[in-house]
């Protein structure tokens, strides 16, 4: 389980940076929507805890998809000011302040679905306008193995700390910005604001699929059990995914 913690995370960071390279910011953001971090801490939370508790921690991770969305709106309007420890500073008082309402509201699961959805609907005009980006050029080995490392060290954090907390604080922790808090702030230092903005938009519409697999596992987790309730959740969300993309992508065409 270790080792799977620590190297899924870290892999999936290493993919999105060399997309971002070869097809840009709005390609990398939209695979950063994909559940591969909230993902596997609900499957470790499953196994470990049983699942009744990751289907309830299912639910709020489906809300705290707001939160994620919070994030990277507020990082991207500090990083038309200002460097990024304060863009960072910025954006995760903003999700914490998001988190601790929702934890407060503790909405049922289509509330929580509903709320998320509406705001992924507006998120694009959450943004600041920027200009468009191109790709930034290689990135040094050493940054991709730093990036690789930080996301390790923060999803292992997340999993340490969500087991002791309960089912609904559990959930909202396993949608902590691990992917955004790493590429915003190495995109950010290597690409510059235009290109981090674009990214986390297109983060922003990626999590359709993201809300999707929540509420399949929400559903689905108590009677159908562990591997063919993830399973389902799996091919939904990338099915959902995948029209999204092609939505995004027609009017351009």
């Amino acid at each position: 389980m270790l080792v799977l913690k620590l190297a899924i995370v870290p892999a999936f960071i290493l993919g999105i940076s060399l997309a971002g390279q070869r097809w840009g910011p709005a390609i990398a953001g939209w695979l950063s929507g994909l559940p591969v971090v909230a993902g596997p801490i609900l499957f470790f939370m499953a196994r470990e805890q049983g699942a009744p508790f990751a289907a309830e921690a299912a639910v709020a991770t489906a809300s705290a998809v707001c939160g994620s969305i919070v994030f990277s709106a507020a990082y991207s309007w500090a990083a038309t000011k200002h460097r990024w420890p304060l863009c960072l500073l910025a954006a995760a008082v903003a999700y914490f302040l998001t988190v601790a309402v929702l934890a407060w509201l503790a909405p049922g699961v289509m509330v929580a679905a509903l709320m998320s959805l509406a705001l992924v609907v507006v998120a694009p005009k959450l943004f600041p306008d920027v200009e468009a980006s191109m790709s930034p050029g290689p990135m040094p080995r050493s940054e991709l193995a730093v990036r690789m490392v930080a996301g390790a060290t923060l999803v292992f954090l997340a999993t340490w700390f969500a087991s002791s907390l309960g089912p609904r604080l559990s959930g909202l922790v396993a949608m902590f910005p691990v992917l955004g808090t790493v590429l915003a702030v190495f995109s950010h230092r290597h690409a510059g604001a235009a290109f981090t903005t674009q990214l986390l938009r297109g983060m922003a519409a990626g999590f359709y699929a993201f809300i999707t697999f929540c509420v399949v596992l929400a559903l689905t987790l108590a009677p159908w059990g562990i591997g063919a309730s993830f399973a389902a959740a799996i091919v939904a969300a990338l099915a959902v995914q995948g029209v999204a993309k092609w939505l995004l992508l027609r009017p351009r065409a």
